[in-house]
Order: structure tokens, then C-alpha cells, then sequence
């Protein structure tokens, strides 16, 4: 899978406003993240000849340049610890809701690492366990994105995905005792079982027949109702996993 990221931007530039963009990184390095210095790269590439026929270049694209040079040279020195002291820096900053529970629960990035987390994919809406934070990034309207590598796939599998909404803490399996905790209308992490995938999926339990079992063995009927595409199914215990009580 080829990355398209650093392509999406690039794009938006000709030749000689990337080598120039290149040059004023190197000798200026972090100084050209501010908006005074951004604004007056973009006025000269939108003036510029080579602007003909062309878009007009806005300092927020320069910007956006300059923030992925140095998340780029960031990653190369320790891509872990500095996604995840990212992660908890922009805690204070942000109002989403997983950054704020990562933040009351463990407070530092040393703490953050004994925490183990899932992500959503976007490719098919399934949670996988993520195995590291390589990097983050703000986009224009605010939102926080991290990169993450899936546990168990490899560096081509990397996606970035919106910390709002596409990353929490890891979903915990239910023992046969526990079938209690299920309520109707919870929120539960299904594991989803067809002839060409097995994913793990969000749902919601919409019915619950209840049978009396010991502690070792849950006979109970859970009739849960996915939620990227509203089909309805009837599961076991064995295959549901809860959300961790915040």
C-alpha cells in the first residue's frame, strides 16, 4: 500500500516552491512553523510567474509543509515516546474525549505506555489493537490525527486516524460470570464472523435472552445490532467484548 500522504502535499506546490521550502527548513528549522513567517513564504509562491494558471497558495499549505518536516525528523529520533508525549501534551489542549481519560487516568507518557489501546480503521470500520503511536498531526479545522501500527501488521498496514473518534482504550472480554454487566443498549466491541472476513465491530444490544448457567459457562443469547451497517445478529457471550467503565 503506498502512502499518499506526503504526495496529497506536495501536489499542491510546484518544484521550485518545495526546494525553496526545503532550503528555508534546513537553515531555519523550526522557525518557519510560525504564521508571520508562513504568510510571507505564500504571498511570494502566489506572486511568483510560476503561479500562472495556478491556484493561489495559502499559509496554512506552507505551514502544513513545515509541520510534517518536523514530525519527519521527530519520528526518525524515537517515533514512540514522542507520539506518545504528544498524546498527552495536547490533552490539556483538546476537549476529545479519549485524550481527556487518557489524561485523568495516567497523567504522563511513562504511565501512558502501560495502557494498551485499539484504533478503527477506516479501510473496513473494524478495531484492531494498536501495537505503537508513530507520529500526530493537527489538520486545519483543529482535529488531532495519530498514525498508528496495527498489532500484528505490518508498516504498510500505518493509517492515520482521528483520536476523537478512531482511537480508545483496548475493549475487555467478558467472562461467562460477568454476563450480568451486558445491559440493553450498551455499547459492545463484536467480533463479526463471515466466510471471507473475521473483523471486530462495533454494535449496540438491542435484545437479551437470559438462561440461568454457572459461572463457567454462559448459555445467555445476546441479539446485538452493528453499527456501520444496522444488520442485526444473534451472538454469544464468547463474542462480545466492553468498553472499560471511565
Amino acid at each position: 500500500m503506498e502512502d499518499n500522504d506526503s504526495w496529497d502535499s506536495l501536489s499542491q506546490f510546484t518544484l521550485a516552491e518545495v526546494l525553496e521550502m526545503e532550503n528555508s527548513y534546513k537553515a531555519k528549522g523550526d522557525e518557519t512553523l510560525s504564521e508571520e513567517f508562513c504568510k510571507k513564504l505564500a504571498t511570494n509562491f502566489s506572486s511568483s510567474s510560476n503561479r500562472l494558471g495556478k491556484s493561489t497558495v495559502t499559509w496554512q499549505q506552507v505551514q502544513h509543509f513545515f509541520q510534517e518536516k518536523q514530525m519527519e525528523k521527530q519520528t526518525e529520533q524515537d517515533p514512540s515516546a514522542m507520539a506518545l508525549d504528544l498524546f498527552v501534551d495536547l490533552s490539556d489542549a483538546n476537549s476529545s474525549k479519549p485524550l481527556e481519560i487518557m489524561h485523568q487516568r495516567k497523567g504522563t507518557a511513562e504511565d501512558l505506555k502501560e495502557l494498551s489501546f485499539e484504533a478503527r480503521s477506516s479501510k473496513d470500520y473494524a478495531w484492531y489493537d494498536v501495537e505503537t503511536f508513530l507520529n500526530y498531526r493537527v489538520l486545519y479545522n483543529g482535529e488531532l490525527e495519530v498514525r498508528v501500527r496495527f498489532s500484528g501488521f505490518a508498516k504498510a498496514e500505518d493509517e492515520w486516524v482521528n483520536v476523537e473518534n478512531a482511537v480508545r482504550e483496548r475493549s475487555i472480554p467478558l467472562e461467562p460470570s460477568e454476563c450480568d454487566l451486558v445491559k440493553i443498549g450498551d455499547l459492545v466491541l463484536c467480533y463479526l464472523d463471515r466466510e471471507q472476513f473475521q473483523l471486530y465491530c462495533d454494535a449496540h444490544v438491542v435484545d437479551i435472552q437470559r438462561q440461568s448457567h454457572d459461572a463457567k459457562s454462559c448459555t445467555c443469547v445476546f441479539v446485538v445490532c452493528y453499527d456501520h451497517d444496522y444488520s442485526e445478529e444473534n451472538v454469544t457471550l464468547e463474542r462480545l467484548c466492553r468498553r472499560p467503565i471511565t
